[in-house]
């Protein structure tokens, strides 16, 4: 039970007011003093007998004016109207106490790192948030407001921390906590201040779960730490060139440029140009810096280098050797000192073997090495990265972002994905621009049929038999039901029965709005 007393500002009447409880055995949760007269108490629920009589006993307490029953006290209602506030925001808010734990996190937030309340409440802020020391920050004499950029979950934050504070008895502010705030920001809202080039993505940006994923990980950032060349192989749209920018980030020359150069469809005196620089014209011109001499100190990442031409690949190899070049139309020999990675997604064994490549420069660029697998081996890692696109282009486009439901979950699961991480990324965007529902569906998406999708991954595998065939199943239905949205012409297509293929529908949840 809640009570409100009304009363005269006299010294002794709260003292009055718990020995009355104290004797009558209430004990006493809560209490609020209003500065108008007003006493709030916090008490269990009583019999109403024993109700009226510690009513009647308070009210002759001289100096009370009123009591009664009340369903709530003020902090309650501040508490609960504060907490609905922060549950509408779409920002991830936390608070933070002096000694630098996790109090309090809203939805937003418990969402972004996927944790329940229970689980994050009481985690050390450092924990959440490594890049920011707080107990550090909470040290300071005057604590002041801070803003830096954070990754969360592979997207990009403004990170906001304010301070709390609360007057003493002499009128004078005292910390007492910390409120974190993220904003997500689109690359082209990014402040000035705090500026994020595509260049600066390391691998903090990059998500997934699968233990494929895990592996390549962990090999890339050992990699990433030793300085000799090396090469990422991998289907197009597997993200090869991220996985460079990541591998640059994370190494000893990451405040040194990263360059990259395409060796795709250049022809060979602009790619030579463009690669090695221009000597200076006789006619008094400057000369023009190329990739490697202003890269340097840095990486070049030479992108898919299977495409490079016989005559550059032999320009490549004497750098490759010593790391000295010569600009176009220059004798005078320079050298620099670059770290090259290359990508590809041809077979450049194949290559040599076919003499397209030189061997030798092949096992030059072959000194470490990393094979990005394709998305359909990486299963697990589908609704992850679906998630983290449509969160960034919810930001991109200012709008909210969409739940995604189980079909088209199931449906984009199970697609063979040719275009790999590309692919499920510019699928995801074009829906986006067309949804204006809550719930995005297999409907918003338009994805071709491949109807020899492969979906045998180490993933797919586990479990029985029975449990392994019906996920086969259940692939190939989601699939083909896009092209066939009818158990009639799904059943012709595949030659069963419409009673069967009605069955499996429904037993897989296909086709349910």
């Amino acid at each position: 039970m809640r009570l409100k007393v009304c009363c005269e500002d006299r010294i002794g009447l709260t003292r009055e007011l718990l020995d009355i409880l104290v004797r009558r055995e209430i004990d006493l949760r809560g209490i609020e003093i209003d500065q108008v007269g007003i006493i709030y108490l916090n008490c269990p629920e009583i019999e109403f007998e024993a109700f009226s009589q510690l009513m009647s006993e308070i009210r002759l307490i001289s100096g009370v004016t009123d009591v009664r029953k009340i369903q709530f006290l003020p902090a309650e209602r501040e508490h609960r109207e504060l907490r609905a506030l922060l549950e509408s925001l779409t920002d991830p808010v936390f608070s933070i106490n002096l000694d630098g734990y996790i109090d309090m996190a809203n939805k937003a937030a418990l969402d972004l790192i996927s944790s329940s309340e229970h689980q994050l409440v009481g985690e050390h802020a450092n924990s959440v948030f490594p890049d920011f020391q707080f107990s550090h920050w909470l040290e300071k004499e005057e604590a002041s407001q801070s803003c830096r950029m954070v990754v969360m979950a592979g997207l990009d934050f403004l990170m906001e921390v304010m301070p709390v504070h609360i007057n003493d008895e002499s009128d004078q502010p005292v910390l007492v906590s910390a409120v974190v705030q993220l904003k997500q920001v689109a690359m082209n809202n990014t402040p000035q201040t705090v500026f994020r080039t595509p260049s600066d993505h390391g691998f903090e940006h990059l998500v997934g779960q699968s233990n494929k994923f895990k592996q390549l990980i962990s090999q890339a950032k050992k990699l990433a730490m030793l300085d000799a060349p090396l090469l990422i192989q991998g289907e197009t749209g597997t993200g090869k060139e991220m996985i460079a920018r990541a591998c640059h980030r994370h190494s000893l020359r990451a405040d040194k440029p990263f360059l990259l150069v395409n060796c795709v469809s250049m022809p060979d005196n602009a790619a030579e140009t463009e690669l090695f620089g221009m000597a200076a014209a006789e006619n008094g011109g400057t000369a023009k810096k190329g990739i490697l001499e202003q890269a340097d100190g840095g990486t070049v990442f030479l992108y898919e280098v299977g495409e490079m031409s016989r005559h550059l690949q032999v320009k490549l190899l004497r750098f490759m050797q010593d790391g000295t070049f010569r600009r176009v139309g220059e004798e005078r020999e320079m050298h620099v000192d670059v770290r090259v990675i290359c990508s590809t997604q041809k077979n450049l064994p194949e290559l040599v073997a076919a003499q397209q490549f030189r061997e030798d420069l092949f096992y030059r660029l072959n000194v470490l090495s990393l094979t990005v697998p394709p998305l359909r081996e990486r299963t697990a890692d589908v609704m992850p990265l679906a998630e983290l696109f449509i969160k960034q282009f919810a930001a991109d486009l200012g709008q909210s972002k969409p739940r995604i439901d189980n079909a088209l979950a199931d449906y984009l699961t199970h697609y063979a994905w040719p275009g790999n991480i590309r692919q499920l990324r510019n699928i995801l965007l074009h829906a986006m621009t067309q949804i204006d529902a809550e719930v995005m569906t297999i409907d918003d998406v338009q994805l071709p049929e491949i109807e020899n999708t492969q979906f045998i991954s180490e993933e797919s595998l586990d479990g029985s038999l029975d449990e392994i065939m019906k996920r086969y199943e259940s692939g190939i239905l989601n699939n083909l039901y896009r092209s066939y949205p009818s158990t009639r012409k799904l059943a012709k297509r595949l030659d069963v029965s419409h009673t069967a293929i009605a069955n499996k529908l429904r037993d897989y949840g296909i086709g349910k709005k």
